[in-house]
C-alpha cells in the first residue's frame, strides 16, 4: 500500500498516447511532477468529464512541470476505442494507461475486488518519485482540477521553500505560515 512521503510504487504498463500504444513506466518522468489519475472504466458516465475536463486543463500542468496519466483496469486496445468514437475522449493528449491484470491499482490501493474496477483516485509524485498527496472518492463523486491544480501548486510551493506551510485554500500569491511555538494557539 502507498503511504505519503515514501517512493511512489514504480510500474511499467502499456498506454494509449499519441494514437499508439507504447510501453510507459512511471521512472521514465523522473524529474517532474506526475499526476496519477485512476478511474473506473471507459465508455462509462462521470469518466469522460473528468478526463476531457483534465484533457482541458493538460497544457497549464505541463508548463508546471506536470504529467499526467489516466488509469484504469481497461486495455489500451479499448482505451483507443474510446478516443476513437468521443470527442470528449479525442482531447486527451496525456498517456492512458493499461492495467488489465488491475495490478497497478492494487499497488495504489484503488482496486475494487469483485468489480474488477479502480476507485477515483488521485496521486500526486514529486520530481524525486516521492509520493506527496493523494484522495480516494466513491465512484460516483466526480472530482475538480481546478482542486487538482491548487494542491500542485501548494506542493510545489513547500517543496521550494521548505520552511514554510500552505493553509487551507491558499492559492498562488496568498499568505503563508511558517511554523512555530509564536503560532501556537493564534490561529
Amino acid at each position: 500500500m502507498v503511504k505519503i512521503d515514501s517512493l511512489a510504487p514504480e510500474f511499467e504498463a502499456d498506454a494509449f498516447v499519441n494514437n499508439e500504444i507504447r510501453k510507459v513506466k512511471l521512472s521514465d518522468y523522473k524529474g517532474k511532477w506526475v499526476v496519477l489519475f485512476f478511474y473506473p472504466a471507459d465508455f462509462t458516465f462521470v469518466c469522460p468529464t473528468e478526463l476531457g475536463d483534465v484533457a482541458d486543463y493538460y497544457a497549464q500542468l505541463q508548463s508546471m512541470n506536470v504529467e499526467v496519466m489516466s488509469v484504469s483496469t481497461d486495455t489500451a486496445f479499448v482505451h483507443k476505442a474510446w478516443h476513437d468514437n468521443s470527442e470528449t475522449i479525442k482531447k486527451i493528449k496525456y498517456p492512458m494507461v493499461a492495467d488489465p491484470t488491475a495490478s497497478i491499482c492494487k499497488q495504489y490501493g484503488t482496486y475494487i475486488e469483485g468489480e474488477g474496477i479502480s476507485l477515483r483516485g488521485t496521486f500526486i509524485i514529486n520530481p524525486e518519485g516521492v509520493l506527496v498527496a493523494y484522495e480516494l472518492h466513491s465512484n460516483n463523486i466526480g472530482r475538480n482540477t481546478q482542486e487538482l491544480i491548487r494542491k500542485l501548486q501548494a506542493a510545489q510551493y513547500v517543496a521550494e521553500h521548505g520552511d514554510e506551510v500552505c493553509p487551507m485554500n491558499w492559492k498562488p500569491g496568498d499568505k503563508t505560515l511558517k511554523p512555530g511555538l509564536d503560532l501556537v494557539g493564534k490561529i
